[in-house]
């Protein structure tokens, strides 16, 4: 587990690093200027990484899954070799392949506006200001969310109906508790995640207005990352006693004895 949040923490960072230092820069001058090909570059790791983080979610799940469903099993199915490829995969997927969209996009032209109504360079904004054909771009885009962001969705749902019927099974109510309490921040980030995505991408809500879009794309570009390490860092016993530890070091420090 610990080996597959360090690689989602790295998504992650990379991720942020991608968006948040321009989107700052844009709100302090009312704007800013990038080149095209900064733009498709900003579009190709913003896509790289989020669709790593989908299939790390779901090797995430499948480990909750042997773990609370074959916890006899686990050690030897959840090798360290396996592990590795679990990890390995996902990267190597996403950033290999996923440059064919890129050079699609770069075939497009770009004759009319060229002001992004965005503060990144998103896949709707880029099609807004193209002016040939992106019915070639739009059929790739969907090919890779199939079994980039779809497919990881239904097996996560899946293993973890999965891991609800073997909870059920046990028969004492803190045994419940604890298998489920393995699961609860792992949760918590698929719904974040899965949830922010499927309510911009696949059902918007409300008018499709740059202000609306804005705050909807800043719940998973700014919202999610933030949150991410609060719910799994909250869950670790090390991490909860160190910073006992440290409010009870400054507590101490501001009590002052009167005598010597």
């Amino acid at each position: 587990m610990y080996l597959f949040l360090r690689n989602l923490s790295v998504a992650d960072i990379l991720f942020t690093t991608n968006i948040i230092p321009n989107m700052l820069y844009a709100i302090l001058t009312g704007g800013v200027d990038i080149s095209i090909a900064g733009c498709f570059i900003q579009y190709y790791v913003f896509c790289s990484s989020t669709y790593t983080q989908s299939l790390i979610l779901m090797v995430m799940a499948f480990d909750r899954y042997v773990a609370i469903c074959h916890p006899l099993h686990y050690a030897s199915l959840m090798n360290h070799k396996l592990c590795l490829h679990f990890i390995y995969w996902p990267w190597a997927i996403c950033f290999v392949l996923f440059p064919i969209e890129v050079v699609s996009l770069f075939q497009l032209s770009f004759c009319g506006s060229n002001i992004i109504e965005h503060f990144f360079c998103d896949f709707a904004p880029i099609l807004a200001i193209a002016s040939s054909d992106t019915s070639l771009v739009e059929t790739e885009d969907l090919i890779f969310a199939i079994p980039l962001m779809f497919m990881p969705f239904v097996v996560i749902t899946i293993s973890y109906l999965c891991i609800v019927i073997s909870i059920l099974k046990i028969t004492s109510i803190g045994g419940r508790w604890k298998a489920f309490s393995t699961c609860s921040a792992h949760l918590t980030t698929i719904f974040i995640f899965y949830g922010t995505q499927i309510t911009i991408y696949i059902f918007p809500v409300g008018e499709d207005t740059f202000y609306g879009k804005t705050v909807k794309s800043l719940l998973y570009t700014v919202l999610t990352p933030f949150i991410n390490p609060i719910i799994y860092s909250m869950r670790n016993h090390e991490i909860k006693r160190a910073l006992q530890q440290v409010m009870n070091k400054k507590s101490n420090a501001n009590v002052y004895p009167m005598f010597h």
